[in-house]
């Protein structure tokens, strides 16, 4: 099989699934808070939710970039498949917390097993994909990032039919069959060659001495600010402003963001793959434009009071922010080596990563405030200033395989 020509797309779409339900264990929690809290008293507070939520981040972020380095090193399709396996267990035993203290060790060891996944991934797909397909085929492994956040969204739906342990109950069993599943299906791609004496500074130098790395570091974590606060504070928002019912909010809130990123990343990478071939910039141009369009979503997000302006903003930056995502580890290829594509990836997702767990953090104490939606209006101006910087610096001369 996989000598197939069509492996390539195959192990895509097993990956796509993966990160459907790392999208849909790590989010669902953050619709179902109004049942959980009957339980568990802590969470009555918006700040304590926000540490549960930010905790995650920071390990998650934490362990990142040394899950690059690892990637780089070992053989990939065990890597995936072990971070499955673990994250699903620990979901499993989310239904069994009594305590906001466990639930918050278990965001933290699940931000651990999570960590490891994406840099392999990402790096494996690139493997398999050349200059002619690789936006095209991470976008389609992130539609399954926006497929999870949807069903994460009925979180609270299954939650108040059955209830909330019985919702991490059944994802985590579903996650563990995956795992099992991988195995039989997912292969390694032969890598080059490296030194055999690894040297960890020598594999970090040529990341940290490149300047368009640091642009692009810029770049992936800056736009992490208010896609994590959409992703983890979207749903209390339009619950608030709208007064609508968390089991009603979710899954609009899920099905308008998330749907629309899944078409614009199939948009984004398709566009970009095009330009690609006769611009070498092209795939930085189709992510720019994506961005610029969460600057208008985002103001709206934040002081819109109508059902329309508030739907056709979040629908808006879905579009955007996915055609921004499918091409940030296209445009990471075209500035680093082939063996350290999970490295570098792995240091864009802990700056990612930490500037969501600042972002939720301080949002958590903006909403017992009443400052939701003022302080994610906010936000637009930084989106605006790191296009600038990206436009500006970001110039490659050739197209690259």
């Amino acid at each position: 099989m996989i000598r197939s020509k069509s492996y390539p797309w195959i192990i895509t779409g097993l990956l796509a699934g993966v990160a459907m339900l790392n999208y849909i264990d790590r989010q669902m929690i953050s619709t179902m808070r109004p049942a959980m809290q009957v339980d568990i008293g802590e969470l009555t507070l918006a700040a304590n939710f926000g540490r549960l939520m930010a905790v995650f981040l920071w390990v998650y972020g934490s362990i990142s970039a040394f899950s690059g380095v690892i990637a780089d090193r070992i053989n990939r399709k065990w890597l995936i498949v072990a971070s499955l396996f673990i994250w699903s267990t620990l979901t499993l035993c989310n239904a069994f917390a009594t305590s906001f203290d466990q639930l918050y060790m278990l965001r933290a060891l699940m931000g651990f097993s999570e960590a490891l996944y994406f840099p392999a991934a990402l790096s494996l797909i690139a493997d398999y994909h050349d200059h002619r397909t690789r936006s095209r085929a991470v976008g389609i492994h992130a539609t399954g990032i926006y497929l999870g956040q949807v069903f994460g969204g009925f979180g609270s739906t299954i939650s108040k039919a059955y209830s909330w342990q019985h919702t991490f109950l059944l994802f985590g069993i579903i996650g563990m069959a995956y795992a099992l599943l991988l195995i039989f299906f997912v292969h390694e791609k032969e890598r080059e060659k490296t030194e055999t004496s690894f040297e960890l500074g020598t594999h970090l130098k040529s990341l940290f001495t490149s300047l368009p790395f640091w642009i692009i570091l810029l770049y992936f974590t800056i736009p992490s600010l208010p896609g994590w606060a959409i992703k983890n504070w979207a749903p209390t928002l339009i619950a608030n402003s709208l007064h609508l019912d968390m089991a009603v909010a979710g899954p609009l809130t899920t099905i308008s963001i998330s749907l629309s990123s899944f078409f614009g990343v199939l948009i984004g990478g398709s566009l970009a793959d095009k330009w690609y071939q006769s611009n070498p910039r092209g795939r930085i141009y189709t992510s720019a434009i994506g961005l610029a369009l969460t600057i208008p979503s985002l103001i709206l997000l934040g002081f819109g009071t109508g059902f329309l302006s508030i739907i056709s903003a979040a629908v808006f930056f879905g579009l955007g922010f996915g055609m921004f995502d499918t091409n940030n580890m296209p445009i990471l290829c075209q500035f680093v080596d082939k063996n350290q594509r999970a490295t570098g990836y792995g240091f864009l997702n802990m700056g990612g990563i930490f500037a969501g767990a600042i972002i939720t953090d301080f949002l958590g104490k903006s909403t017992d405030a009443g400052h939701l939606g003022r302080d994610l209006a906010y936000l637009s101006i930084v989106v605006l200033l790191i296009i600038t910087v990206q436009l500006s610096f970001l110039r490659p001369k050739k197209i690259t395989t």
